[in-house]
């Protein structure tokens, strides 16, 4: 699947840095769909942003959000809420993550298919350490998952995915730069704040801060997300003869519009349901 006869190939990695990250999951749904409808070729795009916390729909429901969001705040970080599965997820400027964006016209995907195509991606991106790379669940990180890859235990990324109008939108966050324990203690005290000792029907992970690392920090090198890219780029370089570097077009910009708008509207709504609840 990562052998296309043409690339596009998106770079964000500077350019939404001071942007919300609600932007990037409207740009990966604008991209599911052209991509999906064929009106794109396959798409890999970068992206960083600065210090944001993204919840998914089960943090928002915790009993005392409104709080862990304000401890969040007051460490620098922005919360938003992503409309989707999965759990919080720190990210600042030495998280890299990385958007597959597939059509299934062409080839179904299954969910472990999808998977695994960002499984040989990361370690297409680091040969040196592709024979120390797992995927399995790493019990205490944050956003815990099947497919957590891992060096020696320590959990690096987190893959997740994206599935709309035919396309599919494979997402990982790699850990690159800096402390990954530092950003588990993020959220470990993120959960701690918003559950305050209560019971909850759903079970929330118990972070331990020290089974999760950065790349820099696993391979004991100097990486740098600037490095990653590039590394990227000479990777899609062996996978195909035609890379398109694109942003998006002025027809392709208003379909963004659109999606920006609904995925901010689901965004306050959600926000409102917990003011909601904290003013009941």
């Amino acid at each position: 699947m990562l052998q296309q006869p043409i690339w596009r190939f998106y770079d964000q990695s500077n350019s939404a840095k001071n942007r919300s990250p609600l932007e990037s999951f409207a740009t990966d749904d604008t991209l599911c769909q052209l991509v999906g409808q064929q009106l794109s070729p396959p798409t890999i795009r970068t992206w960083v942003h600065d210090a944001a916390v993204v919840l998914g729909i089960q943090d928002h429901r915790l009993p005392y959000v409104q709080e862990g969001m304000a401890l969040l705040e007051k460490r620098g970080y922005q919360p938003i809420v992503r409309n989707s599965g999965g759990l919080a997820v720190v990210l600042d400027a030495g998280v890299l993550n990385i958007s597959v964006v597939l059509s299934e016209q062409t080839t179904p995907l299954s969910i472990n298919d999808g998977y695994e195509v960002m499984v040989a991606l990361v370690k297409g991106l680091f040969p040196e350490a592709a024979h120390q790379m797992e995927a399995y669940e790493i019990v205490g990180s944050y956003c815990p998952g099947s497919y957590d890859l891992s060096i020696n235990g320590k959990k690096f990324a987190g893959i997740s995915q994206r599935r709309l109008r035919q396309g599919v939108a494979v997402q990982v966050y790699l850990c690159v730069e800096g402390s990954g324990a530092e950003r588990a203690t993020l959220i470990r005290d993120f959960y701690e704040e918003s559950l305050q000792g209560e019971t909850t029907k759903f079970v929330y992970p118990t972070i331990v801060p020290e089974v999760m690392a950065s790349l820099s920090e696993l391979l004991a090198v100097e990486l740098t997300v600037e490095a990653v890219v590039i590394r990227l780029q000479k990777l899609l370089h062996r996978l195909t003869e035609d890379i398109r570097v694109q942003s998006f077009h002025d027809d392709e910009l208003t379909l963004y519009g659109f999606y920006l708008q609904r995925i901010f509207e689901r965004n306050a709504k959600m926000l409102d349901k917990n003011d909601d609840r904290t003013n009941a």
